[in-house]
């Protein structure tokens, strides 16, 4: 699973002072003395592989456009709303799904081998941990590499998908503007109009990414392994997540009703910064690798 370390992409990735040799002390003093090490990752780890998280000041999306992520009750209810997500993502995949793990990924894929980190859980879509090589992990949204039917259940990959896309659009053209966190590309209701999507090929059922979209709710069967993952270990790190998101914010709480130990690392300020034992303000590709 060698991905050659390439130089980091920080587009966007907000700015940010080196690593304070203190601080690395620090969070190395913290995983040093971690046996059964949590992680929770966000969009802030996969920044410097190129892809925009929503929040961060300046450089994320909320900051640069006025674009929302579709909300979950809208692409149930509404097939325009379905047409437009799927044309978008459409033109957004191929650049997307080629997305690559940066060295943050790299390092807690090692940590995992060398039996340092018990279990990871990522907020992300990306697939990007997966790609790394991790296999102790948990994507609480889901991944956008998979589809499934809301009526039959039935699973497919993504890639799969945009071939019958290919094959329904012959003659379909657009031109991205902008490319989003999971994928979503910009388009313009004009281009958007004539875009045909497929359904189900064994129900007919509707299509939808294996993602957990806004306004929906991580299943109770997810929540309940990861909180039996974090029951088993001994420290909480959290990298690249403001924790805005209660789905994951929920563990960062409950690792502090258990009173572990909590380290934060992300470029701004988090929700767990009043409790966290430790908080570095650094880029997770350039302070990581610096523990050993």
């Amino acid at each position: 699973h060698s991905v050659s370390r390439t130089s980091p992409n920080l587009s966007f990735v907000p700015a940010s002072l080196p690593p304070d040799p203190v601080e690395v002390e620090e969070l190395q003093h913290f995983v040093s003395n971690s046996k059964r090490l949590f992680v929770m990752t966000g969009a802030g780890i996969s920044t410097e592989s190129g892809i925009p998280d929503y929040r961060s000041e300046g450089v994320g999306l909320y900051a640069r456009t006025d674009r929302r992520p579709v909300q979950h009750a809208e692409f149930v209810r509404s097939a325009s709303a379905r047409q437009r997500y799927w044309a978008r993502n459409f033109v957004g995949w191929p650049q997307f799904s080629s997305h690559q793990p940066n060295t943050a990924h790299l390092v807690l894929r090692d940590w995992e081998k060398l039996g340092k980190l018990h279990w990871l859980v990522t907020q992300n879509v990306d697939a990007l941990h997966t790609k790394a090589g991790s296999q102790r992990v948990t994507e609480l949204h889901g991944c956008t590499h998979r589809v499934f039917c809301l009526a039959c259940g039935d699973r497919i990959l993504r890639s799969e998908l945009q071939e019958h896309f290919e094959a329904l659009n012959p003659t379909w053209k657009a031109e991205a503007f902008g490319v989003a966190p999971d994928g979503d590309v910009f388009l313009t209701d004009e281009q958007v109009r004539n875009f045909q999507v497929p359904a189900c090929r064994k129900c007919g059922g509707i299509l939808k990414p294996d993602v957990t979209f806004f306004g929906d709710t991580v299943s109770q069967e997810k929540v309940s392994f990861v909180h039996q993952r974090l029951a088993e270990s001994d420290s909480m790190l959290v990298a690249g997540s403001s924790m805005q998101v209660y789905s994951g914010y929920r563990f960062a709480l409950a690792a502090r009703d258990k009173k572990l130990p909590i380290a934060v690392l992300n470029i701004g300020p988090t929700r767990l910064d009043h409790f966290a034992s430790l908080k570095l303000n650094s880029r997770c590709g350039e302070l990581l690798p610096l523990i050993v």
